[in-house]
């Protein structure tokens, strides 16, 4: 059973480094966080939390109070615990709830295909803003060689979608969500008339007409992880497809508004 509990002590911290460090492989002076910073966000009542296993932590996660009502969730990690991460954010939102705040964000990669089916599809998060090379140069083993593309997801915590997900969520055991939401936002199948504007045409991205189309999906690599390892010339091409494609209807006005088939982002006209 995964139990969930705020972090305070620099002993915790230390632990929480140590998973990170395991789960990321950063080179010396490439961390996001440190001991000392964990340890001063929680002090100045930030939130910092980790999943346990008994005693054995399995997941932390640290975020911090940003403008306009909102935390921003800076890191988080899990290793070999299924539902830890389901389970740090279900804790998040309430913490956040608790303290009067609306939303929260974070940032994630556009080409890790289980991000965004768990944060679009699992928990109803939807991203607002693409932003090219946001980290600058990333070294840790999982990023190497890539260019850190992110989108700012946005959690609106009391939106009824949410809420009918976190339902889901809290009970008994945790169900598949489908592809795409099931809000009255977010259909639950695609419209009609909704045509490919970035496809995977064997394991390499192919752009497709779609001028003029309401609904566009935009294609996103199998394992772009994978990619970076064996044909880093080919990630490469994902991360700047899906840079223009994805990143230039953002910046033109229109909305993701789902994940569909664990596969495509599904963009539409606002």
């Amino acid at each position: 059973m995964i139990a969930i509990r705020e972090l305070h002590g620099i002993g915790e911290f230390e632990q929480v480094m140590a998973l990170f460090e395991d789960i990321w492989h950063f080179d010396p002076g490439g961390q996001p966080i440190t001991v000392e910073l964990m340890l001063a966000l929680s002090h100045a009542g930030n939130y910092t939390a980790g999943a346990f296993v008994g005693d054995r932590l399995v997941g932390a996660s640290v975020a911090f109070f940003a403008a306009g009502s909102a935390l921003h969730s800076h890191i988080t990690g899990v290793s070999g615990a299924p539902g830890a991460g389901l389970a740090l954010k279900l804790h998040q939102r309430q913490w956040a709830l608790d303290r009067g705040l609306g939303r929260i964000t974070w940032t994630f990669d556009p080409l890790v295909r289980r991000n965004a089916h768990f944060n679009l599809a699992k928990l109803g998060a939807m991203p607002e803003e693409y932003l090219p090379a946001f980290y600058g140069i990333m070294d840790d083993s999982i990023n190497r060689g890539d260019e850190s593309d992110r989108v700012l997801a946005v959690w609106p915590l009391t939106a009824p979608h949410v809420e009918a997900l976190v339902r889901r969520g809290t009970g008994p055991a945790v169900p598949t969500v489908p592809a795409t939401l099931t809000a009255p936002a977010v259909p639950t199948a695609l419209p009609d008339g909704a045509v490919v504007a970035l496809a995977d045409e064997g394991g390499r991205p192919a752009y497709r007409p779609h001028q003029g189309a309401p609904t566009v999906l935009v294609a996103v690599p199998e394992d772009v992880e994978g990619l970076r390892r064996a044909d880093p010339g080919t990630a490469k091409a994902w991360r700047h497809a899906v840079r223009d494609v994805l990143g230039g209807m953002l910046a033109d006005g229109r909305k993701i508004t789902g994940f569909h088939d664990k596969s495509f982002y599904v963009v539409e006209s606002a």
